[in-house]
């Protein structure tokens, strides 16, 4: 083991869902630690950039199209990783999407689409990658969620349901999976502006509501995550599976306090 618990170098990885957001800053955090990234994204030419980025910190990077949806794809990822880095150290898996619509209004399409990238895509893609981790008896899965993985919310009811989930996945993998050496956790962001939600941030008073209930007072920033997603892939996170760790300015434990004393 190395001296610095929080040393990637040597390690290879893979962050789905990197083009941007969260993804493209956890992908920059791990390359930081010195792990060598393949990353993923729909469409490769998204991915161009980031590689420029990973690169440019010293680390071998590769853009590889997934579609989180198509299990011929997730199923040929392994292969893609280990020719060209030699081992799956750790998998981040981030891909998401979301679908706004009052519940009676969520068509069979929608729901699919949302629970299927968020959750189903998630499970395949650790499902993939577990058979050579538990061969090296080394591993580190960590499945994206949100504040929504403890709370309800109006207006996305598949999202929600795909976030809870996730947690419950996180820790029946995380049982399985730890006589294997293999840890999984749930990491769950707060309020981040993304490509995602960029439409509510563009409501001023919307933003200024939910500021408001965030103890720290302001929403995640870039760099916020960098430390947690740096811990949770590296030697230092060996005893800690099936947890899921919420970054988000307190927005959570201080939410039913500034929702009763409205």
């Amino acid at each position: 083991m190395k001296n610095n618990l929080f040393d990637l170098s040597g390690q290879a990885g893979i962050v789905t869902g990197a083009s941007r957001g969260l993804g493209r800053m956890m992908a920059n955090a791990l390359a930081g630690a010195g792990m060598d990234l393949a990353v993923t994204s729909r469409t490769l030419e998204s991915l161009t950039p980031v590689v420029k980025e990973l690169e440019s910190k010293g680390v071998k990077a590769q853009a590889v199209r997934l579609d989180v949806t198509k299990e011929p794809q997730i199923r040929d990822l392994p292969k893609a990783v280990l020719d060209r880095f030699g081992r799956i150290d750790a998998l981040v898996n981030n891909a998401g999407m979301n679908i706004r619509k009052p519940a009676v209004d969520v068509s069979w399409e929608d729901y699919d689409t949302v629970v299927g990238t968020n959750l189903k895509g998630a499970f395949f893609c650790a499902r993939a990658v577990a058979p050579e981790m538990i061969r090296s008896r080394y591993g580190r899965v960590v499945n994206i969620g949100s504040c929504t993985s403890v709370f309800g919310m109006s207006g996305i009811a598949p999202y929600v349901t795909s976030r809870a989930g996730a947690l419950g996945m996180t820790r029946a993998l995380a049982v399985e999976w730890a006589p294997h050496g293999v840890t999984v956790n749930l990491l769950a962001p707060g309020w981040f502006r993304t490509g995602q939600n960029d439409a509510l941030f563009r409501n001023e008073e919307w933003a200024k509501m939910i500021r408001g209930r965030i103890p720290a007072g302001r929403f995640g920033q870039e760099g916020d995550l960098d430390g947690i997603v740096v811990y949770l892939c590296s030697p230092a996170a060996r005893y800690m599976t099936g947890q899921i760790v919420l970054v988000d300015g307190g927005f959570t434990t201080g939410a039913t306090k500034a929702i009763a004393g409205k």
